[in-house]
């Protein structure tokens, strides 16, 4: 006699494994030895996901901030060039008269002079930094943006932890979900399901679940 966790696609339980418990086992944390930039050898621990866990997650993934290496960069030439201006505005502060008696061998060529050749320093730095702020606002606003689309996540985990993956048939079924059948769903389409029961089903279609072969 069949039990409520048989697959509903092949008729077998063996096979069959909650959906939290899939996901979490296929999220390993691996610890390497490497050398920093200092050639100093370091610990350091990363997280390694299957295609299968990341097709079961029961919220999208956050969006990525390469941008933000954009605003390390500016940050950067920001302090850069304020240091540069500051210490040339210093040299020249400390830069005797040349029109002053005792001047050394004489009044020094234009070009000699460092001012005018490094004058455009404060553009660049505030430009630089103009670019760092811009940065920080679109970051500050992506991860607001994501926080806000997922609110719901706790909806979507309710129903994402009542499915069943079944590891012969690649399918996922609910059991004992008021307004849900037992019958198989694809990961796409189990996604679907609870994406859109915790609000932010539309990204379904944007981030679609593909699980890697062999997982």
């Amino acid at each position: 006699m069949s039990t409520t966790h048989d697959c509903p696609a092949c008729g077998r339980d063996d096979q069959v494994q909650a959906v939290p418990a899939v996901y979490l086992g296929g999220r390993d944390a691996v610890r390497s030895r490497e050398r920093d930039r200092d050639g100093d050898m370091r610990t350091v621990t990363r997280t390694v996901t299957t295609g299968l866990s990341r097709a079961l997650a029961p919220v999208p993934t956050a969006p990525t901030y390469g941008i933000s290496c954009l605003g390390v960069f500016a940050g950067f030439v920001t302090v850069a060039t304020s240091m540069a201006w500051v210490f040339v505005g210093g040299a020249m502060e400390d830069d005797p008269d040349p029109s002053s008696p005792g001047y050394p061998y004489g009044s020094p060529e234009p070009s000699a002079r460092l001012g005018p050749d490094l004058g455009f320093l404060p553009w660049i730095s505030a430009l630089a930094l103009l670019v760092t702020v811009l940065v920080i606002v679109v970051l500050v606003r992506r991860k607001a943006t994501f926080a806000r689309r997922t609110r719901g996540r706790h909806r979507a985990e309710e129903l994402w932890s009542r499915g069943w993956y079944c590891h012969r048939c690649g399918t996922v079924h609910f059991v004992d979900v008021p307004g849900e059948d037992r019958a198989p769903l694809t990961l796409q389409q189990f996604r679907e399901r609870v994406w859109e029961h915790g609000g932010y089903g539309d990204l379904a279609a944007e981030q679609r679940a593909v699980a890697a072969l062999g997982d």
